[in-house]
């Protein structure tokens, strides 16, 4: 196991902690507390960190099978996670809570992705 694996791994296992941790304040009809923008942005330095490392790893000579689907899914696991806070920046009601959930959800699943296909 390489260690842009395990780092697609953490980000995959910490977006599913904050996708639990949203859907936990959506549930109990809480709006979005601080936190959680905290640990949307902490994931959001773990994507970038996988990113970096990804693209290092094809630079070293790693070739994909799809270059234009790999530099697709490392675009989409940076800007994922920021768009979703920018767009939520000044609403602080419970579905905000939902939007964050949802974007953390896809970061994880495009983490995984960028795993596959490098």
């Amino acid at each position: 196991m390489d260690a842009v694996t395990l780092i697609a791994f953490i980000v995959a296992g910490y977006a599913a902690f904050v996708t639990i941790a949203a859907v936990l304040g959506v549930v109990l009809r809480a709006p979005r507390p601080k936190w959680l923008d905290q640990i949307s942005w902490m994931l959001e330095v773990l994507a970038v960190v996988l990113a970096l490392g990804a693209l290092a790893s094809w630079s070293a000579g790693r070739k994909p099978e799809s270059l234009s689907t790999f530099l697709g899914y490392v675009g989409a696991l940076v800007c994922l996670m920021p768009l979703a806070l920018q767009t939520m920046r000044g609403d602080r009601s419970t579905w905000s809570s939902g939007v964050i959930a949802a974007a953390a959800l896809a970061t994880g699943v495009v983490a995984v992705r960028v795993m596959m296909v490098r």
